[in-house]
């Protein structure tokens, strides 16, 4: 990942970006009262400067009203920035909603899903989540800032007053901001040095809570063990963490030091005046007051540069995601109502990102319409990859697919999803209600409780919908106090949501019972296999499934046989067990074990 550009200008367009488009309002209304109050600020000064003067020469009554103006000042600032705090931080908040609503975006986002498999996607992903938490005070920094200019402008002009050589002051915090800035670069590369080993502690610690997983943890004795893993990585990342934090405290502090004998110089010279008669007493308390309000300016500017070097550097995180994920290409074709000659593959090949070898290399298939197909191979072939390219979730790196001759690229993404009825290995299981995890494999049939519960009848999740309470109740208990289901419980409830898709051109099943017993799985390919014969009558859909039991396999149309990423042998069953090869071997040697 490059090095960023933490400049002021990229933080506060992206930032005042996000709070416009939050509540611009708001926005403009608490603005304008934090700015209002730090005006009054550089003229308490001015009055002390009256206040001291009065003072000194026996003049009660002024000296009373300047004092009273003092007060009245400072109570002011106050004011105005209790009641800008309101504005803002509502914004701030809306502004995180908002960077959390891009950020799921990006996630899910364009026409596939390979660029959640690049460990650089995910690293960035996992910092963007960090980054919009600090919306609020990303906000509230800029504006601050901005506060500080002016402040600073108002200083100029009143030390200016009493010595133009004064009005220089200001220019003595270039370097610590410098520095500053270079301290923040030091932090933000040791976050994303460590985003890494971040996530795998983030990833332990999900484990220690998760109900699934702790089961075989605490069985298998293996807690201790990924406690400890979590310490080393949890360490590598504070350690880390921690050493640039102090190298960068040390620079700002040097940068402060460099401020401080500027501050030290200023006052000596205006005592100078004062003792040489050309300053008053008054002007001294003046120069005094400001200077101590530029030395908190630049405390607060050089802390704001932090901030502010942080949300530039979300900014570019977020177009470095926007970038890494593939925009859909022009729809030049619709997919087709029915399929006529079926699915081909024309020397696909397929690489995930940062591999160093293709899962897949020169496949060329032809998959009838209306045929029933059937993958196998031995772990790692690339059967889970090609059904994947099938639905269009990943695009081939080289070749390509086409259905009924069209290319599956010109195809508009979401069209051809919405035309697949899918049930993977790990399927969803959202402990949600009954009517949302069937009802999201269907958007606009999520009201229709006929639809619903036809589907759930295809599927034999009747006993599931009647143990939940029906179609409101809730599954699972992640959120509520749910219905707790089985395995293959939860798999019927799958089974429903994909069979909820109307005229679905391709069906697809990649391993679903790999965790069933024989006779639940022959149960679950019945009932798909159901649908799958109404869905070729209908729409001419091709039925492909992946399984590691041939009893199910040598009932397909079309069985194929990968090894090594590339396609070994195919055919019917009869035809593959009448010739030597991996299907016969890998078929004869199942049967024997159940023998």
């Amino acid at each position: 990942m490059k090095t960023s550009d933490t400049s002021l200008r990229t933080a506060v367009r992206f930032v005042l970006g996000l709070a416009w488009r939050a509540d611009r309002r708001k926005l403009l209304i608490g603005a304008a009262l934090l700015l209002t109050g730090y005006l009054s600020t550089p003229f308490v000064g001015f009055l002390l400067r009256d206040f001291t003067d009065a003072a000194l020469r026996g003049q009660t009554a002024a000296a009373t009203a300047m004092a009273v103006g003092v007060a009245a000042l400072l109570v002011f600032e106050l004011m105005m920035g209790h009641f800008a705090h309101l504005y803002y931080f509502e914004v701030g908040e809306q502004a995180g909603t908002e960077l959390d609503r891009r950020l799921v975006g990006l996630a899910g986002g364009g026409s596939g899903i390979a660029h959640l498999d690049d460990p650089k996607f995910a690293d960035a992903l996992a910092l963007a989540a960090q980054d919009a938490a600090q919306a609020r005070p990303a906000l509230e920094g800029v504006l601050h800032l901005a506060g500080l200019g002016l402040r600073a402008a108002v200083t100029v002009v009143l030390l200016a007053t009493v010595n133009p050589w004064l009005a220089l002051l200001p220019l003595a915090a270039v370097p610590p901001v410098l520095i500053a800035r270079r301290a923040a670069e030091l932090s933000n590369k040791a976050r994303e040095r460590t985003a890494e080993a971040g996530r795998l502690a983030s990833h332990l610690l999900s484990l220690a809570a998760d109900a699934d997983a702790v089961k075989e943890i605490r069985l298998s004795g293996a807690d201790t063990h990924l406690i400890d893993r979590h310490g080393r990585a949890w360490r590598q990342t504070t350690d880390a963490l921690w050493a640039a934090q102090w190298r960068a405290a040390a620079l700002r502090g040097a940068g402060q030091l460099l401020f401080a004998a500027a501050y030290g110089g200023a006052i000596l010279a205006v005592l100078h005046q004062a003792v040489t008669g050309t300053a008053t007493v008054g002007e001294v308390i003046l120069v005094v007051t400001l200077a101590v309000q530029i030395s908190v300016q630049v405390a607060g500017a050089i802390g704001l540069h932090a901030t502010m070097a942080s949300a530039a550097r979300t900014a570019q995180r977020y177009d470095e995601l926007a970038a890494a994920v593939p925009a859909p290409g022009p729809a030049r074709s619709k997919a087709p109502r029915r399929l006529r000659r079926g699915i081909r593959l024309h020397g696909v090949g397929f690489a995930y990102p940062g591999a160093a070898a293709p899962v897949l290399h020169g496949v060329d298939l032809v998959i009838p319409a209306g045929a029933t197909v059937a993958l196998v191979g031995e772990n790692g072939a690339g059967k889970s990859t090609l059904v994947k390219l099938l639905c269009g979730l990943y695009e081939p790196t080289s070749g390509k697919i086409t259905v009924d001759g069209v290319d599956l690229r010109d195809i508009p993404a979401a069209k051809w999803h919405s035309r697949i009825a899918m049930l993977f290995q790990d399927f969803a299981k959202l402990h949600l209600s009954v009517r949302t995890n069937i009802g999201i494999g269907q958007l606009a049939l999520a009201s229709d409780d006929t639809a619903l519960h036809a589907a759930a009848r295809l599927a034999r999740a009747d006993a599931v919908v009647a143990q939940a309470g029906g179609l409101s109740g809730m599954l699972g208990r992640g959120y509520a106090d749910g219905a707790e289901l089985s395995g293959g419980q939860w798999q019927s409830v799958g089974l429903a949501r994909s069979l909820l898709r109307p005229a679905p051109l391709l069906l697809a099943l990649d391993e679903p019972a790999a965790a069933l017993d024989a006779h639940a799985e022959d149960a679950l390919f019945g009932r798909f296999a159901a649908s799958a014969r109404r869905a070729a009558r209908g729409a001419g859909a091709v039925t492909l499934f992946t399984s590691h039991r041939f009893s199910t396999v040598r009932s397909a149309d079309l069985i194929i046989v990968l090894r090594d990423g590339t396609v070994a042998d195919q055919g019917s069953h009869d035809e593959l067990m009448s010739r030597p090869g991996l299907y016969r071997e890998l078929y004869t040697m199942q049967a024997r074990a159940y023998a």
